[in-house]
């Protein structure tokens, strides 16, 4: 496992990481499959590992925290996230001062922690002004409540002025970003990798196997592999995914992949990591070899020729999407 600092701050992050947005605590043979994968992201060198206070209902964090309580605290780097309604209350959720000094104490409640590495606003807060957010991350900071802060799915004006905000008031910066990026959904690369490089901010991206695109296992003109995520996920947002352009496109960067002697998924997080300014792609996984899979894209080199032919087989065109 290869170790990337986070922007320009000294924090290293294993270049794969261990989210727990799809984590399946529904029993207890479930919970101990999970403990058995955090367990083994340590043996990989993982040492990155996500999470958020609306996974599961606040489970997904004592599950998390549990499973580190193992292993030594300088030995892993962990985050969650603010923002989705926690209660039926009028302040139970977004970013004001109060909801974030609540939850923040709530998810170190939930892991058993005395601080958290990172911390992301999850979305954006039309209701609360910037200002807020950011002083009010800023002091959790200075109080070594968290160590670092970010934002998730936050457009660029969104982070550039959360950016200029923390300078114009001496607040301590925002450190990290955490947006949707693959090979299918790379919106990213029209402004926000750009704005990150320019004032040192770490790019940690979420879905960049696309839901499960991206292993190859869903093909086309064949049925939904059983028990997958798109024959149970609530939102459908896999589903939604499959269409026929885009499976055209898995069927030729498979045989991308089979050149080269490695898995779909290896290949889709290795382009990724292609770029100077992503510091680790989040991914999660359900058995261990998915793991395993997912750690050998660190340190693999895609050849220029093969990166010529994907970018043909994707054919990107910069377009503007809504963002959260």
């Amino acid at each position: 496992m290869k170790y990337r600092n986070m922007g320009k701050t000294g924090l290293k992050l294993s270049e794969v990481a261990l989210g727990s947005w799809v984590t399946d605590l529904s029993d207890a043979s479930a919970v101990e499959n999970a403990k058995t994968i955090v367990n083994r992201a340590f043996d990989l060198g993982v040492n990155f590992f996500d999470c958020a206070d609306a996974y599961s209902g606040g489970e997904a964090e004592r599950f998390l925290g549990k499973a580190l309580k193992e292993h030594r605290r300088g030995e892993y780097v962990v985050s969650s996230k603010v923002f989705f309604p926690m209660g039926s209350g009028a302040n139970e959720w977004g970013l004001s001062r109060k909801h974030i000094k609540e939850q923040l104490e709530k998810t170190l409640q939930n892991m058993g922690l005395d601080y958290l590495d990172l911390y992301f606003c999850h979305r954006f807060d039309p209701t609360t002004p910037i200002a807020e957010t950011v002083e009010v991350l800023s002091d959790l900071v200075k109080e070594g409540k968290i160590l670092y802060y970010g934002v998730s799915e936050w457009t660029p004006a969104q982070i550039v002025e959360a950016i200029l905000t923390a300078q114009r008031d001496g607040n301590r910066p925002l450190s990290v970003i955490q947006p949707q990026y693959n090979m299918v959904d790379r919106y990213i690369e029209n402004e926000i990798v750009g704005i990150c490089e320019r004032f040192g901010v770490g790019i940690t991206p979420f879905s960049p196997l696309s839901q499960g695109l991206l292993t190859g296992k869903y093909r086309k003109n064949q049925p939904l592999p059983a028990h997958s995520r798109a024959t149970w996920q609530a939102d459908k947002q896999i589903n939604n995914l499959l269409t026929e352009e885009n499976l055209e496109k898995v069927e030729k960067l498979l045989k991308v992949a089979d050149g080269l002697g490695v898995p779909l998924s290896v290949l889709a997080l290795a382009w990724i990591l292609r770029q100077k300014q992503i510091t680790a792609v989040i991914t999660g996984a359900s058995k261990e070899k998915q793991l395993e899979s997912n750690a050998a894209a660190s340190g693999f080199e895609i050849p220029a020729d093969a990166l010529n032919e994907i970018e043909t087989i994707l054919d990107y065109h910069p377009f503007v999407r809504r963002i959260g």
